[in-house]
């Protein structure tokens, strides 16, 4: 199994994951011209996608859905929730509603939803496998849950939110309303609470940690790797970034 992003951030998000002959999209926050120019960077063609999965209507990460889908016949799965307030703004031609408690498949990747604290409808994220390895994904979520650290443990690869540091948050110009509501329970991961859910999880088979989500006003990469470095006990430089302009490249599971 393998995995890239094409960009990670406010501006659009989108993350693919590949085993044996599927690939899936994870969100698609990016209009449809830019994302098959962010796929090719990666050597990949838009109709090769076998799926579009949806963590929640935000824009960042439902902005290109509808119209990629309908444009290169791609499905997309989501949440009842999910559904419900995208269709509201547009129809999306082929959806697939999934329960975020009940695990399915795509061709050969084993998918297993999971709840999280965000505001919006019904917010899911998603741990990816091959039936060897597998991967997590969570961003946008405002605290943990004992469960979501159930779910995160013994993951082979993780990519974490660290959207912001709570300092330079509450520091910025930002309006009050806004600060409080990016720190807050449903709101987003600051880069202590990324590295205590690390904490709290079993680490030991992880190959790949990429921290993902970070704010371009309220966080930098350095201060990121540190916090999620700690916990790992390894050196900074290890800790990969998924940044909003490139996103990351390849990253191969064994």
């Amino acid at each position: 199994m393998r995995f890239a992003s094409l960009g990670s951030g406010s501006e659009g998000n989108a993350l693919i994951v590949e085993a044996g002959g599927t690939r899936v999209m994870l969100d698609c926050g990016f209009s449809t011209t830019e994302t098959v120019r962010r796929l090719a960077r990666l050597g990949l063609e838009p109709e090769t996608l076998s799926a579009i999965l949806v963590t929640h209507e935000h824009d960042d990460h439902i902005g290109g859905v509808a119209r990629f889908s309908r444009k290169f016949g791609v499905p997309v799965y989501l949440s009842h929730g999910t559904a419900t307030a995208v269709n509201e703004r547009g129809v999306i031609a082929e959806s697939v509603i999934i329960d975020s408690h009940t695990p399915f498949a795509i061709g050969d990747i084993e998918v297993l939803p999971y709840p999280v604290p965000h505001d919006a409808r019904e917010p899911t994220q998603f741990v990816f496998s091959d039936g060897a390895a597998r991967l997590g994904v969570l961003t946008d979520a405002g605290s943990s849950t004992s469960h979501i650290e159930a779910v995160l443990s013994g993951l082979d690869a993780l990519v974490i939110e660290c959207n912001h540091d709570r300092d330079m948050l509450m520091g910025s110009a930002y309006p009050e309303r806004l600060k409080q509501r990016i720190s807050g329970r449903y709101g987003h991961l600051d880069n202590a609470q990324a590295a205590q859910i690390l904490a709290n999880i079993d680490r030991r088979l992880l190959q790949h940690v990429i921290a993902a989500h970070l704010s371009l006003k309220n966080n930098n990469p350095d201060l990121a790797r540190s916090a999620l470095a700690g916990v790992l006990n390894c050196a900074p430089d290890w800790v990969a970034v998924a940044t909003q302009a490139d996103g990351f490249d390849w990253r191969m599971l064994s």
